[in-house]
């Protein structure tokens, strides 16, 4: 059996247990002696048909190796947590700096390897990562942040809570990314007169690594003086993908180069061959040395060490590891003298880095490196090559053109977009950046050698002047809804068949038949469409946005958005949360765009969704010359300030504001909460209330003038369960049969608060809770109304259980049917 089939039967094994949403019993792994037994049973098979069946049960007892060693790995991962009894409570630690300080205006940020815990029967995890805010006032009478450095041994107070996540379609898994860091709490160092540093790194560790890797960067920084692409450069030599601003990452995703920012093959490879030239030549020239060690051998070796010695200055992120793996392979065979193939070297890097990281398949690192290396494997190994210039040019065209296609499955099911200018963005890119700007910086890595790093800069920023114009093209970027999945591996196939040899040459259709096959396959990523409402139906989703408000509500042929969650300093959940929804779902742009009040847990996510997707009217209380509303102005051509009596009818669907009265718009002093706009939502299977921020006086003013239209099946709870809203006559006159509080993990309000969530339970509403469920979808349809909470639907293994949740938020049953309010 080919060692490749049984590596790859590993890896699936692999992959499956990360699709669990319980981890298996341990004791099942017995259940692979027997299997094993089977193999060893019928691999001396004298017939075919035995023979057939011991390959088949290996391959079945690898697929159970590579579940149940991702299984141990995950249990002894979770074992280190956090209990749910000491979240919120500080406790005293002494432990090591473990990666270098993140800086921002408020905070510095920084992973901490504890060493000790000296709180009495506490226990915190070995990792954690921590923020350490800006409490102290320097001699100018500014706030000054602690200067922390990568190996310091520290003692502090801090405190903690376990990792929890947003959890939204198409979203960022935070609880799975901390969990393949291995960061098992999260928190802040407490403000204490004991927190001191106790000493700086002694001895050798790898935390001497951290500290090289931020020597660089410092120096970087002094050489280059606040230059533009200076964070590009750094990350080039140290692989902190940090330093690069948002900007430049936007520019990278839109042209299809953000892969060279990547410590990969292509820079790895690069450091290793000119070590490699380097050695062999002056190697050979000597009289001694071949004798012992031949030149080919030694070269290979210190070319090697150099793959490695970058690869552990980058950081060795998976691309870094493959890359280097793959290196080491080809080594050790080189050194014995024996060829290996390049699918067998890959595979090799595949089953190591998966051993290592079960974890590594979930990324798109991943797949996005290991997919590029197959796909030039697919069009280089085995083919015929010419020489001549011109024949090397356009195989790397070719290559180029291969990976550009050939990622196209992988990118859609990933980020639901792709570079549609990649092929000549990379084309400029490739060659300056590798022949010249990475060589040129890892030079300037070096102590003494400073000149080169600003030829380095010179180079790099004419490349981002070809990048940036590049970007700016309005058709640089095809984005999409999430194809069905089945649409992927369809796809793939496709795509295989396109580049079998015959493609991508002169004979584009010549060599393998019927390659008109591939095309189709390829094509249901882009022509199945997501499902959409039916007329007179409703699609809710209750935004997981943390301490804040986003709601899209969808008809048939329109779509809403009602508020865009909290801004994250440079980050927002337009970004983070709303975009990747409403671009997975296939909605491209918004009817309408509702920001109830300018508070920024309801406002912040609004710029940024007023920059990506077109949005044709805005409604907010806002006054008109708040920033958003001047914003909204130039990007919809009008703000329309929501009042009492603004209705309109999409497909069936009655949309009503409520509140606020006009005339509140007449007092130039007022608040901003009880100013909220509130919306009404009427289908004929139920109806949806959401009334933002109110407070209990607009309540009151509600249930005066209006209180037919407050009657509703689902509320969005007013103001995330505070007690400044939710009064029991508002709460008896709405009288939902669902509440929904919109709150974030463990918020520092303690929303929702208990007395309030009590006045729900009398009148029997079914709660449910952001923190708790998840982003919640809400169908209204001639069947009823179904209730769907994120979390529960794409359950995992890694999400954390807490017992308030299971106990007390549970997704009801159908809760309505056709007719009902």
């Amino acid at each position: 059996m080919p060692v490749r089939l049984g590596i790859l039967s590993f890896v699936l094994g692999v992959g499956l247990l990360q699709w669990q949403a319980d981890l298996p019993a341990m004791p099942l792994v017995f259940f692979l002696f027997p299997l094993f037994a089977g193999v060893i049973v019928c691999w001396s098979g004298q017939t075919h048909a035995v023979r057939f069946i011991s390959r088949c049960l290996l391959l079945v007892f690898l697929l159970g190796c590579g579940y149940f060693w991702a299984a141990g790995k995950a249990y002894w991962r979770l074992a280190d947590s956090l209990p749910e009894n000491w979240e919120g409570r500080d406790v005293q630690i002494t432990g090591f700096v473990s990666n270098i300080p993140l800086y921002t205006k408020r905070k510095a940020g920084f992973l901490f390897d504890v060493e000790h815990v000296i709180t009495p029967h506490a226990h915190v995890p070995k990792r954690i990562s921590l923020s350490w805010y800006n409490n102290k006032t320097g001699d100018d009478g500014r706030t000054a942040l602690p200067v922390i450095n990568p190996g310091e041994r520290w003692q502090m107070t801090v405190r903690l809570k376990r990792p929890h996540s947003t959890a939204n379609p198409h979203g960022f898994d935070y609880e799975k990314w901390a969990l393949e860091r291995n960061i098992r709490a999260v928190g802040y160092v407490r403000e204490a007169d004991d927190n001191m540093r106790l000493e700086a790194i002694t001895g050798w560790s790898f935390y001497r690594i951290e500290q090289v890797r931020q020597h660089i960067q410092q120096r970087f920084d002094w050489i280059l003086q606040d230059q533009p692409y200076a964070g590009v450069l750094k990350t080039l030599v140290t692989g902190d993908q940090r330093a690069i601003s948002s900007d430049h990452w936007e520019i990278f995703t839109r042209t299809g180069t953000n892969h060279l920012m990547a410590i990969s093959g292509l820079h790895i490879s690069l450091v290793a061959t000119l070590v490699y030239g380097l050695v062999f030549s002056l190697w050979r020239y000597s009289g001694f040395l071949p004798l012992h060690i031949p030149a080919r051998r030694a070269a290979v070796m210190a070319g090697l060490g150099a793959a490695l010695g970058y690869a552990l200055l980058s950081g060795l992120a998976i691309p870094a590891q493959r890359a280097f793996i793959m290196l080491a392979v080809v080594a050790v065979a080189v050194w014995r003298n024996r060829m290996t193939s390049p699918s067998m070297v890959l595979a090799i890097a595949l089953f190591v880095v998966v051993l290592f990281d079960p974890w590594a398949i979930l990324s798109a690192g991943f797949w996005l490196s290991f997919g590029a290396v197959a796909i030039i494997m697919l069009v280089t190994v085995g083919r015929i090559n010419t020489s001549g210039a011109t024949a090397r040019w356009t195989g790397w065209l070719r290559i180029q053109w291969a990976i550009t296609f050939g990622l196209i499955p992988l990118l859609l099911a990933l980020f639901q977009q792709l570079s549609i200018v990649s092929p000549f963005a990379n084309a400029i890119a490739i060659p300056l950046i590798s022949s010249i700007v990475v060589p040129l910086t890892l030079l300037s890595a070096l102590p003494g050698l400073d000149f080169p790093l600003t030829l380095a800069h010179g180079v790099l920023s004419f490349v981002m002047e070809f990048l940036q114009w590049f970007s700016a093209l309005s058709l640089s970027v095809w984005q999409q809804h999430t194809p069905p999945f089945w649409t992927i591996p369809t796809a793939i196939a496709g795509v295989v068949w396109l580049l079998l040899p015959g493609a991508l040459g002169l004979g584009f259709l010549s060599g393998f038949p019927a390659r008109w096959l591939g095309f189709l396959a390829i094509l249901p990523l882009f022509l199945v469409l997501p499902d959409k409402p039916l007329e007179k139906a409703l699609w809710l989703t209750v935004l997981d946005v943390g301490q804040g408000l986003a709601v899209v509500a969808q008809t048939h042929d329109h779509a809403l958005l009602f508020d865009t969650g909290p801004s994250f300093g440079e980050s927002d959940s337009g970004k983070r949360v709303i975009i990747p929804f409403l671009r997975g779902a296939g909605i491209r742009q918004l009817d309408t765009m509702v920001v109830s009040h300018a508070d920024s847990d309801h406002s912040g996510g609004a710029l940024s969704i007023l920059d990506t997707v077109p949005v044709d009217t805005f409604f907010s209380s806002l006054d008109q010359m708040h920033t958003l509303a001047q914003s909204a102005q130039l990007a919809t051509g009008r703000h329309i300030h929501c009042h009492t009596g603004q209705s309109w009818n999409w497909n069936g669907v009655l949309f009503e504001m409520l509140y606020p009265f006009p005339e509140i718009y007449q007092n130039p002093h007022r608040k901003t909460n009880p100013s909220s706009c509130v919306l009404r939502i009427t289908t004929e299977y139920g109806s949806v209330l959401i009334p933002a921020d109110i407070d209990r006086q607009s309540e009151q003013n509600l249930l005066a003038h209006l209180p037919q239209r407050l009657p509703s099946t689902v509320l969005i709870a007013p103001h995330h369960g505070s007690l400044t809203s939710s009064s029991s006559a508002f709460v008896r006159q709405v009288n939902p049969d669902v509440a929904i509080f919109t709150v974030g993990y463990r918020n520092r309000f303690g929303h929702p608060r208990p007395e309030v969530v009590t006045r729900y339970r009398v009148i029997g509403a079914s709660l449910l809770r952001s923190d708790c469920n998840g982003a919640v979808s809400i169908r209204f349809e001639p069947h009823g109304v179904a209730i769907s909470g994120w979390r529960q639907m794409r359950l995992r293994y890694w999400y954390q259980k807490i017992k308030a949740c299971e106990s007390s938020y549970a997704i009801p049953p159908q809760v309505a049917a056709a007719g009902v309010k």
